[in-house]
């Protein structure tokens, strides 16, 4: 039986610079603190941008998501908290709005296309000016400049994003709440091992994504893994671990040597062959097909 002890003698020793994690206690620099509860922003809700008149044909974000579905419209804190409540474990989107925003306007679309395709994430919209009510949930949660992305699980704040386009906003929904792509979830040491050793008869090649909750490269790159995952379904098993998940994942790095992230290990036939640091896409993908015993040029 393959154990992490027996791989680990067989771990390449050096390692590109990147994210640090500084003895897996302090923050990368790209992340938040380990193991403590996000840091709040201290923002202003007025935004900077100019305030505009509507078109008679244009809808504002509240009026627009009458007729989204998927976009729950919260008015109240009793509202948000009822929202967060319901959706249990499941990963919920927070957009905070303002009626003046054009920010605000260009991004809510992006946000009803996630909500359409991503049926496992819950996604609501706080319009920051709507109300008095909404106002005080604003203040409460430390929103005072919008557009202003917040992400929780199980009623627990576990990211915010805020001044962010498109791509990164896809790419947030896709790390925190990605649960049915072929990309596995490892939460534990023995979960690798358990892996390891189902694939040492297939031969398949594991590309095992290490990372961190709030890091900010990890996020960046996961998509790519997404991509690869389903159309690598035959010669390769794409896994997926939060080295801050718990302490079980924490020692798994530890004893793996990772102290940058996100580290992606390859694993064949129960022997680490080699890894990749770094967040690069084309990299990432030329390493695999290298591992994978294709020649690229």
């Amino acid at each position: 039986m393959a154990t992490i002890g027996n791989i680990l003698s067989r771990t390449p020793s050096s390692l590109p610079a990147l994210t640090k994690i500084d003895s897996f206690y302090s923050p990368c620099s790209s992340t938040l603190p380990l193991l403590t509860r996000p840091r709040r922003f201290k923002l202003s809700l007025k935004t900077n941008e100019k305030r505009f008149v509507i078109n008679a044909s244009a809808t504002s974000g509240a009026e627009k998501v009458k007729s989204d579905e998927r976009v729950q419209q919260v008015h109240s804190v009793e509202e948000f908290d009822d929202a967060l409540r319901m959706a249990k474990n499941k990963l919920v989107v927070v957009e905070y709005a303002a009626s003046h925003s054009y920010q605000s306007k260009r991004l809510y679309p992006f946000m009803v296309d996630l909500s359409k395709t991503c049926n496992d994430v819950e996604f609501l919209l706080v319009m920051g000016d709507e109300s008095d009510k909404t106002k005080a949930l604003c203040e409460r949660e430390n929103i005072e400049k919008v557009p202003h992305f917040s992400f929780y699980k199980s009623m627990e704040k576990i990211h915010e994003e805020e001044g962010i386009g498109p791509e990164v906003l896809i790419g947030d929904v896709l790390y925190y709440g990605d649960s049915h792509s072929a990309v596995l979830q490892l939460h534990s040491g023995e979960d690798v091992e358990k892996l390891i050793n189902e694939h040492k008869i297939d031969h398949k090649l594991i590309v095992l994504d290490v990372g961190l909750k709030h890091c900010g490269p990890c996020v960046k790159v996961y998509p790519t893994v997404i991509k690869l995952s389903r159309q690598m379904t035959d010669t390769v098993v794409f896994a997926r671990m939060d080295g801050d998940e718990n302490d079980s994942c924490m020692k798994f790095l530890k004893d793996m040597n990772v102290i940058e992230v996100p580290t992606f290990l390859f694993i064949r036939d129960g022997e680490i062959c080699g890894r990749y640091v770094g967040s690069g896409k084309g990299e990432l993908i030329g390493e695999i097909l290298r591992y994978q015993g294709v020649r690229v040029t």
